[in-house]
C-alpha cells in the first residue's frame, strides 16, 4: 500500500533525488553541525570546569584568609571576660556584614558537642537565607569532627520580604571556629553564588552558537560554490548527450582550461564526433542499401516481365509437350508467381525504408475483412486439411485503418497460420478473435501447429526469418510477409506481436487505434489464447498477457534488424 505524500513533500524528495549538488550541500552541512557541535559541547564543558575551579580556589582562599583573621582576633582577646553569647555574636556579625558587601552568605553553626545545631535553627545566618542551603552531606563532614576547611555545590536558598523563595547555584564552604569564652567549636558555613560564572558561561555559550550558525553558513556557502563548479558541467555534458540522443549530432561541450572536467569535455566531444561520423557512414550504408534494393528491384521487372511473357507461353502450351517439359513449364510458372510477389514485396520495404508509405484512411468494419480473407484463403486451407473458423464478436469492430494494408497484415497472419498448421488437422481449427473498446481494435490469429520454441516470437517478424530451413512454404511465400505485416501496423500506430509455445501453436495478435492519429495503449485482447492461460493458471502466461505499452520507442531500423519483436513487451517474446 503506497501512502500520498503532500505536493511539497514529494517536490522535495524527488530534488533531493535528482540534485547532486543539494545532497553534497546537506550532508556536509550535518556533519559540520555534528563536529560543532562536539567541539563546542568540549569547549563549554572546560570553561565550565574553568570557571568554577578559580571560582572554588577564591572563595576557599577568601574563607580561610577570614576564618585566619577571625581566629586571631578571638586569641588576641581570650584574656578579657566576655560571655560565649556576646564572643559568638562578635565573631559571626563582623563576617555576616562583610557578606553583605561582598556578596555572599554566612551560617553559623552550634557546637559539635551539644545538640544545637543547623536543623533546629541554633545558629546566626544572614537574614532570609534558608538552613536547607548547606547540604547534609557537608554536615555530616564536620559531625565527625574534621576540622579541615571542605566545600561542596548546593542550591542557595533565600526568602525575600514577600515571602517568595528564590534560589540560584552557589558553592557552599565550610571551616570551624574555637570560642574562647566557652572552649566550643563552631561551625561557619560561607554561601557563594555562581550568578557571575553563570552569566560568563551564558555569555560563551551565546558567542558559540552565534560564531557555529555563521561557520556553517560559511560551509554551506564554500560548499556549494565548490560543488557548482564541478555539477556545472556535468549538467551541461546531461544536457548536450539529451539533445545528440534526441537527434542533433553537432552538438558539442565547451572546453575551458585543462582540468579534469576539460580534459572530460574534450573526450566527450571525440566520442560525440565518432559517432556522428559512424552513424552518418551507417545511414549512408543504409541508403545505399536500400537505394540498391530498389533499384535493383525496378531494374529486374522489365526482365522479368519478359521471362513472365515467354513463361506465360510455356505455361499455356505445356499439354503439347512430353511430360518432363510440361512439368518443367509448370514449374517455372510457379518460381515466377514467387519471383514476381518478392520483387512486389522488395518495392514495398523499400517504400517503407525511405518513408514514402502513406495511409489511405477509411472506417472500415474489420470482420468484413477477416471473411474476405478467409474466404481467399480457403482453397489453400482446403489443400491443406485445415479449417479456418471467425469468430462473431459481440459487438461490431470498426475502426479508422488503410483497408488495403489491414487486409494484407490479416492475409499474412492466416497463410501463415495455414502454412503452420497440422495437415489434415481439421478438429482443431484455425480461428480468427475480435474485439474492440473504445480506444482499441485488436485481431488474433491462432493456429494449432508446429509453434514457436521460446525466443523465437523475438526473430519471427525478422526479414526472411524461418523457425525450420529445411521447411518449404505450402503459400510459396517470400519470407517478408511478416516483416511488412509489422511496418503496416506501425504505420497506423499500433502493434503487432505473437505469442507461441512448441506443439502448442502459435497466436499473433493486431492492436489497432479505432481512431487514426491515437496511440495505442492496451489491447482488448490478450496475447496469450485463453486455453494456455488456464492451463498454466495464470503463472508463466502472465508475462505473456500483460497489455501495457510495448517498452521503448519503435524505430525502423530496428524492425529492419529483426532486433524488436513488433512492439513485443519485455520478456514476452520468451515462453516457456
Amino acid at each position: 500500500m503506497r501512502i500520498a505524500l503532500p505536493y511539497g513533500l514529494r517536490r522535495a524528495l524527488t530534488f533531493w533525488r535528482r540534485s547532486i549538488q543539494a545532497r553534497v550541500v546537506v550532508s556536509t552541512l550535518l556533519l559540520s553541525a555534528i563536529v560543532i557541535s562536539a567541539v563546542g559541547w568540549l569547549l563549554l564543558q572546560q570553561t565550565r570546569e574553568g570557571l568554577l575551579r578559580h571560582r572554588v580556589d577564591v572563595v576557599v582562599g577568601e574563607v580561610d584568609a577570614t576564618v585566619a583573621y577571625h581566629r586571631d582576633r578571638l586569641s588576641a582577646a581570650r584574656g578579657t571576660e566576655v560571655n560565649a553569647s556576646t564572643q559568638r555574636a562578635d565573631l559571626i556579625d563582623p563576617i555576616i556584614e562583610t557578606g553583605d558587601s561582598r556578596g555572599y552568605s554566612v551560617v553559623l553553626g552550634g557546637p559539635e558537642e551539644t545538640d544545637i545545631g543547623l536543623s533546629d535553627g541554633g545558629a546566626h545566618r544572614t537574614s532570609g537565607l534558608e538552613l536547607t542551603s548547606v547540604p547534609a552531606r557537608l554536615e555530616a563532614h564536620f559531625d565527625g569532627r574534621n576540622r579541615s576547611t571542605a566545600w561542596t555545590y548546593t542550591e542557595i536558598e533565600r526568602t525575600l520580604a514577600d515571602g517568595t523563595t528564590v534560589s540560584e547555584p552557589g558553592i557552599v564552604v565550610g571551616s570551624q571556629v574555637r570560642l574562647p569564652a566557652d572552649g566550643q567549636t563552631y561551625t561557619i558555613y560561607f554561601l557563594f553564588p555562581l550568578t557571575e560564572e553563570e552569566e560568563t558561561l551564558g555569555l560563551v555559550t551565546r558567542a558559540l552558537l552565534t560564531a557555529a550558525g555563521l561557520l556553517l553558513a560559511l560551509v554551506a556557502g564554500i560548499t556549494w560554490l565548490v560543488t557548482r563548479q564541478v555539477v556545472t558541467p556535468v549538467r551541461m555534458a546531461r544536457r548536450v548527450a539529451e539533445r545528440l540522443a534526441a537527434g542533433r549530432l553537432q552538438e558539442r561541450l565547451r572546453v575551458s582550461g585543462e582540468d579534469d572536467l576539460a580534459r572530460l569535455a574534450h573526450s566527450f566531444n571525440q566520442m560525440a564526433s565518432n559517432l556522428q561520423r559512424q552513424i552518418r557512414q551507417l545511414e549512408e550504408l543504409s541508403w545505399v542499401q536500400r537505394r540498391f534494393v530498389s533499384d535493383v528491384s525496378h531494374e529486374l521487372r522489365t526482365p522479368l516481365t519478359t521471362v513472365r511473357m515467354a513463361g506465360d507461353v510455356l505455361h499455356d502450351a505445356r499439354r503439347e509437350f512430353d511430360p518432363a517439359t510440361a512439368r518443367a513449364a509448370e514449374l517455372l510458372q510457379a518460381e515466377l508467381d514467387r519471383f514476381e510477389g518478392l520483387l512486389v514485396d522488395l518495392l514495398e520495404i523499400s517504400r517503407f525504408d525511405a518513408g514514402a508509405a502513406l495511409l489511405d484512411v477509411d472506417d472500415i468494419n474489420l470482420l468484413d475483412l477477416a471473411h474476405r480473407v478467409v474466404d481467399a484463403a480457403r482453397p489453400l486451407a482446403d489443400q491443406r486439411g485445415v479449417r479456418v473458423e471467425v469468430e462473431q464478436p459481440d459487438k461490431p469492430v470498426r475502426a479508422q485503418v488503410d483497408a488495403r494494408r489491414v487486409e494484407r497484415i490479416l492475409r499474412n497472419l492466416v497463410t501463415n497460420a495455414i502454412d503452420h498448421a497440422y495437415p489434415d488437422d481439421v478438429d482443431r481449427p484455425i480461428v480468427v478473435r475480435m474485439a474492440a473498446d473504445d480506444q482499441a481494435a485488436a485481431v488474433t490469429v491462432r493456429d494449432h501447429g508446429v509453434g514457436l520454441a521460446p525466443g523465437e516470437s523475438a526473430m519471427v517478424f525478422n526479414r526472411f526469418w524461418r523457425s525450420d530451413p529445411a521447411r518449404a512454404r505450402t503459400s510459396g511465400g517470400t519470407g517478408l510477409g511478416l516483416a511488412i505485416s509489422l511496418e503496416d501496423a506501425h504505420l497506423h500506430g499500433g502493434w503487432l506481436q505473437a505469442w507461441g509455445r512448441p506443439g502448442e501453436g502459435a497466436q499473433f495478435r493486431l492492436t489497432l487505434p479505432r481512431r487514426a492519429g491515437d496511440v495505442v495503449r492496451h489491447s482488448p485482447l490478450p496475447l496469450a489464447p485463453v486455453e494456455a492461460l488456464d492451463l498454466l493458471e495464470g503463472r508463466a502466461a502472465q508475462h505473456d498477457v500483460e497489455d501495457d505499452e510495448p517498452d521503448g520507442r519503435y524505430r525502423r531500423e530496428d524492425a529492419r534488424q529483426g532486433s524488436r519483436d513488433g512492439g513485443r513487451e519485455p520478456s514476452r517474446g520468451v515462453t516457456s
